[in-house]
């Protein structure tokens, strides 16, 4: 073939060029085909895929293109770091237009604490995501931001969230921190985690066929191994992790990451490892706690909390220690909005955490309660109860019957290992198999986004029963020789009161200030109803007159004798519950 002038070719290409451009210039436009599915952003300005889990650099990310889309909405702080040096982020999210972030009942919004328990990070930042992308589009959103803002924390224990997807792991470690301790005191720290005999980054079960051994094969799933009963001869030997001795004390897996529970470090109930396992030195001895409770106490403007944890299908309040004190008004507020959570999360149930779970030591929504006045909840994420839809019969192998069915019949095998013959460098030829570490704990991709979606308006529901204030009139009466009685209503919107009891009771905040100004206040006091003539005086500075708490669905009236005629402004300041004000011309 003669090949073509070298000149030629640019010719043809430029030619070939003007060809193309008809081409082009009729080629019609990709019109968008999407049509809206109910309770979702359409075409949000930051794609998130909400059937994934994200590391720290992946939450990072995220987190810093919903700041860079919503400036006017979000910030992105960094309050601290893990002990491995990792950025413990907490966004804010408010309409700045209707007052800072820091003048409005706050709602504060963690996850992760346990690291294991991973679809609770995506939880908080589909929250973040949602309210951002919705914002512009869902009037209910507009007006919870207008009112409210959130502080969330996605992740508090990151370090560990990453050694959960980089290394091999259970669905139940590392539930610690990575700080290193000695958990068996041998002088060593962290030297005999569990061992990855396969090599598949699953930590699964151990067995070896062994005369006298107590379990068997479930009668339904040869893969899932049943204790037998009483009086069956079986023949299996189980562990409930892979590994072999590392430390050669004749113990196995005895001697992990940490063991330090997060959940155990704070300053209210807090009780030495003796008491409650995994308290660590003293309260607060965690950077990751103290960096949280620094957090908190810098906002006194938070007045509801939500920790979001996994697994069982659990709406969880305090007290975590039996003997505890509850306050009437503040459980019946804390029951009400359980109730409806029971509703929009099936299977979930409300529950107190020290009489329908275990004893807590030491808890985070404790000391958000009994001494930051915040009224939290726990939820724990998942319940066996999402599978097919049922109660699962039969206890807690029949739940686990459930889960391999599950895997069988909607994941196809993907979330159970095989068993497969491995050398054991003690014991010879043992087998390894069972659920992976993402399994159980973690819903599969098609119901993440739903178990996020839902947690979140629960979330957003307690957010939304935070105080609305509202100053309704402002009326005088002349009273003669120049003095006028000036009374203001002043009332709440919403459910939750401006101070929980707990707070009134023990003086955790300030009172609420209703302050008037325009004309000189000789005398002032809260009146029992907007019916009374007198009221009590208050003994000093009677243009602010301090009020316990506005409660929910409910009004306060102050009254002021005044000598002037006005125009009066009358402005309430909650430091939980929010700011209002209203002028009159007298």
């Amino acid at each position: 073939m003669t090949p073509m002038p070298r000149l030629f070719l640019p010719l043809l290409a430029a030619l070939l060029m003007i060809l193309a451009l008809p081409a082009q210039a009729q080629r019609p436009q990709a019109a968008p085909s999407a049509y809206k599915a109910l309770g979702a952003p359409n075409t949000p300005q930051v794609e998130v895929a909400w059937n994934r889990y994200y590391d720290h650099a992946g939450v990072t990310a995220i987190l810093q293109a919903l700041e860079a889309a919503y400036p006017d909405l979000a910030t992105v702080e960094s309050i601290g770091q893990s002990h491995e040096g990792r950025d413990l982020w907490v966004m804010t999210i408010t309409d700045p237009a209707t007052g800072a972030h820091d003048t409005k009942p706050a709602m504060f919004i963690d996850a992760g604490i346990h690291a294991n328990e991973i679809q609770t990070v995506e939880v908080a930042l589909y929250t973040a995501w949602y309210l951002l992308e919705s914002h512009a589009t869902n009037a209910w959103i507009q007006d919870l931001l207008r009112t409210k803002t959130f502080y969330i924390a996605p992740g508090t224990s990151p370090d560990s969230r990453d050694a959960f997807f980089n290394e091999p792991n259970t669905a139940n470690t590392p539930r610690t921190g990575q700080v290193p301790l000695d958990s068996d005191g041998d002088g060593l720290t962290d030297e005999d985690p569990p061992d990855d005999l396969d090599g598949d980054g699953h930590i699964t079960m151990m067995r070896r066929e062994m005369p006298g051994g107590r379990w068997k094969t479930h009668p339904d799933d040869d893969r899932l191994m049943v204790f037998c009963e009483i009086d069956e001869a079986c023949g299996w030997e189980v562990w409930f992790t892979e590994g072999y001795d590392n430390d050669g004390d004749g113990v196995l897996n005895e001697d992990g990451d940490g063991y330090y529970d997060p959940n155990r470090n704070w300053g209210w109930g807090w009780a030495p490892n003796y008491t409650q396992r995994g308290s660590h030195h003293y309260p607060f001895s965690l950077p990751e706690t103290r960096a949280v409770a620094d957090f908190i106490k810098a906002h006194p403007n938070i007045l509801g909390g939500q920790s979001y944890h996994n697994t069982g299908g659990m709406i969880l309040r305090g007290p975590g220690v039996e003997g505890d004190p509850t306050y009437r008004s503040d459980d019946a507020v804390m029951q009400r909005i359980a109730e409806v959570g029971e509703r929009m999360l099936p299977g979930y149930e409300s529950l107190v955490i020290w009489d329908d779970l275990y004893t807590v030591y030491g808890g985070e929504t404790d000391w958000m309660y009994y001494h930051e006045g915040i009224l939290p909840f726990t939820n724990e994420l998942f319940t066996p109860y999402n599978l097919f839809r049922t109660e699962s019969e039969g206890g807690f192998f029949g739940a686990m019957a459930d889960f391999y069915r599950f895997d069988e019949l909607l994941l196809f095998g993907e979330g159970i290992v095989p068993w497969t013959e491995v050398e054991h460098p003690d014991w010879g030829t043992v087998e390894v198999g069972g659920m992976k570490k993402t399994f159980r704990r973690m819903p599969p991709s098609f119901l993440l986004e739903e178990e996020a979606h839902r947690n979140m308006a629960f979330t957003l529901l307690h957010a939304y029963e935070l105080p609305v204030l509202e100053v309704v009139d402002v009326e005088t009466k002349a009273l003669g020789g120049g003095l006028t009685e000036v009374t203001a209503t002043i009332v709440n919107r919403r459910t939750i009161p401006t101070r929980l009891e707990v707070d009134t009771e023990h003086g955790l905040t300030r009172p609420d200030w209703v302050t008037l100004s325009g004309a000189e206040v000789l005398a002032s006091g809260v009146k029992r109803s907007r019916l009374d003539d007198v009221f009590a005086p208050q003994a000093a500075r009677p243009e602010r007159v301090s009020v316990e708490a506005v409660p929910g669905h409910s009004a306060v009236t102050v009254a002021w004798i005044v000598r002037g005629s006005g125009p009066y402004t009358v402005t309430v300041d909650s430091q939980k519950g929010g700011r209002a004000t209203m002028r009159s011309d007298g």
